[in-house]
């Protein structure tokens, strides 16, 4: 049968149909980069990626559209730019020593009809310079309000200031200046009331910032503060008493050192006799007499400040007592008077040697009185004995005697 033209057409129009659903599907060519990050003076690497390239030409430009790379080849009279890697799928470029002119939008271009072009943003980190960190006054005394002050200065972006005072954290106020080169300078001002335990206590003003780690600036600071005053009570160990020498030593401790301490008696007369020699008073001779209480006052640049001790004067002991100790820092001569007193094991000892012996001596009377009142056993068969005249009569008589013998009988069973 012939085939027609027009049939052949359809048949032929029919087959590249089908041919065409069978064959590989072939994609467009893909151009694709990264925007890169870099800290000022280190390497930033640029690369130009394409899939499925068919031998087009890859270029790089700059900011201001000049050809950095041409395929392989660098017609830009900059020697930073170095080239790491060309192919038909790729071309890259590293750029050394990377500074803020460096920073803009380079271009990856593809001669294709029309041409393709993918872009790379270079942001370039420029780390602050040492922070500087100030006091509004190098010394403070305790109770007081202080300030410091801490700069960092040239930083891109903006840095992030903490501070901490040993291991508490501090909240500062903050202001950000930006400068005509798109750098920064932050300043951090913090406020607070130091106490004494705050002497020599860090201070930290820490630098956060994505190009730089483990910048801060530290200052110690130094507080001034009134003394710390203890009374030792050197001599006696224990209570006071009467016929007794008492020895108390004063110490105090502050910034600056206490140039002054003195004693007295609080509401009367420290006794004619005692003397002070610096920080130690020394009474003798104890009596009653001396009762009340008697004040250390120390005083320095900052302030002064006093601890007093209770003098309680006891009777003096009729023996020998044991001896006591209380600690050195009794502030109240009376302390031992509350306290549990220690058992006398002599006393003790003599008690029960008097109760042993009082057993004793009752135990021998009592044998003493049974033994002399022990009783006459007689047997019925004796009664009557006593009235006889002799030995004959008094069996004779005896009740129950030989004539009795029958009504007494004894049975086993």
């Amino acid at each position: 049968m012939a085939i027609t033209g027009s049939g052949s057409l359809a048949i032929s129009f029919f087959v590249f149909v089908i041919s065409a659903a069978f064959l590989p599907k072939v994609e467009g060519q893909n151009l694709a980069t990264d925007n890169v990050t870099v800290i000022e003076g280190e390497t930033a690497t640029i690369s130009c990626r394409v899939r499925n390239n068919d031998d087009s030409v890859i270029q790089l430009l700059n900011p201001n559209r000049q050809t950095i790379y041409f395929k392989d080849v660098r017609p830009l009279k900059d020697s930073r730019f170095q080239l790491v890697n060309f192919s038909d799928n790729e071309l890259r470029v590293s750029l050394s020593n990377v500074s803020l002119s460096d920073e803009g939008r380079y271009v990856c271009q593809l001669y294709t009809d029309p041409p393709q072009e993918a872009y790379a943003d270079i942001t370039v980190l420029v780390p602050p310079g040492s922070p500087i960190i100030e006091s509004r006054e190098d010394v403070v005394s305790e109770g007081n309000e202080t300030e410091l002050t801490c700069t960092a200065i040239g930083g891109k972006p903006a840095a992030y200031i903490r501070w901490m005072k040993g291991e508490e954290e501090l909240t500062g106020e903050t202001t950000v200046e930006e400068t005509y080169d798109r750098m920064f300078t932050v300043t951090s001002r913090v406020r607070f009331s130091v106490t004494k335990e705050d002497d020599g206590m860090p201070v930290d003003c820490i630098i956060d910032h994505p190009a730089v780690k483990d910048l801060l600036a530290q200052r110690h600071l130094e507080v001034l503060y009134k003394p710390e005053v203890k009374i030792v009570v050197t001599y006696p160990e224990g209570l006071t008493r009467e016929g007794d020498n008492l020895d108390l030593t004063c110490i105090a401790e502050g910034k600056p050192h206490p140039h002054q301490i003195n004693w007295l008696r609080v509401d009367e007369d420290v006794p004619p006799h005692a003397v002070v020699t610096g920080s130690d008073l020394y009474i003798e001779n104890l009596n009653k007499s001396y009762n009340g209480t008697y004040r250390c006052v120390a005083s320095n640049a900052v302030g002064e400040a006093y601890v007093d001790y209770i003098l309680y004067v006891h009777d003096a002991p009729t023996t020998i007592p044991t001896p006591t100790t209380n600690p050195v820092n009794t502030q109240d001569s009376r302390a031992g008077e509350g306290a549990p007193q220690k058992i006398d094991h002599a006393v003790i000892g003599g008690v029960v040697a008097v109760v042993m012996f009082a057993i004793l001596c009752a135990l021998i009377v009592l044998g003493r009185y049974f033994a002399r009142h022990k009783g006459t056993y007689f047997t019925h068969e004796a009664k009557g004995a006593d009235d006889a005249a002799d030995a004959d009569t008094a069996i004779i008589n005896a009740e129950g005697g030989h004539n009795n013998t029958d009504e007494k009988k004894e049975y086993y069973i």
